[in-house]
Order: C-alpha cells, then structure tokens, then sequence
C-alpha cells in the first residue's frame, strides 16, 4: 500500500511540474490600425506579455499596476530607450511608433518580468 501511494503522489508531482512548466502559453495581442492601444495588465508580469504591431503604426501601450512588487514600479523598453514608473492603480501611457521589423525587449526594473513587442 506504501509503494502505491508513493507512486501515485510521485506521478501527480511530476503532472505538476509539467503542467507548470510546459502548460503555460504566452498570451498575444494584435493590434490593428484602428485600434492602436494595448491594455496590459501589469500583476506577477504581463498580461498580455507579447504584443504584436505593424511597421511604422503608432501604438500606445497603457500599463495598469496591480502588483505592489517594488521589481514591477519600473517598466523598460530599451530599444525605444523607454524607462517609466508604474504607480500602483494608475494607467501609464508609452507611445510608440516602431521603424524597423524584428522583436524588441521589455521588462521590470530588476529584469525579472519579461515580455516583447513584435514588429512586423
């Protein structure tokens, strides 16, 4: 009966761990010309935490803190060289307006939160 549970609590571990590692998808969002703003939701990372834009078409992206993380306060765009600080329940707006193709980095004050802007 030992060797049961053992084996059992062993299997529903390793489920779990997987599940946690590889049952997680990034959430994407697409913006279209007319829309032109992306809401994130900035709580335990980025929500949506990939954005994709087109070439040359303005964007805002407005960040809404919900986490008190002091490592979330501060958010970094560094190819936009963007660095702004998120007040918690506040909306930060950051336009954009992206010139060349390719994926661009953002994250947290301490690089801990990562998320990216795809221009296409």
């Amino acid at each position: 009966m030992d060797k049961i549970l053992v084996i059992s609590g062993g299997i529903g571990v390793v489920a779990l761990v997987w599940w946690f590692f590889f049952g997680k998808r990034a959430d994407a969002v697409e913006t279209s010309a007319s829309q032109g703003r992306v809401e994130i939701i900035v709580e335990g990372g980025y929500k949506p935490s990939i954005i994709k834009v087109k070439k040359g078409q303005k964007v805002i992206l407005s960040l809404l803190r919900k986490d008190q993380s002091s490592c979330l306060e501060e958010f970094i765009l560094p190819d936009f060289k963007i660095s702004k600080f998120l007040p918690v329940g506040q909306k930060v707006d950051i336009e954009i307006t992206p010139t060349k193709s390719g994926e661009f980095g953002f994250h947290c004050g301490m690089n801990m939160f990562h998320g990216k802007v795809i221009v296409e």
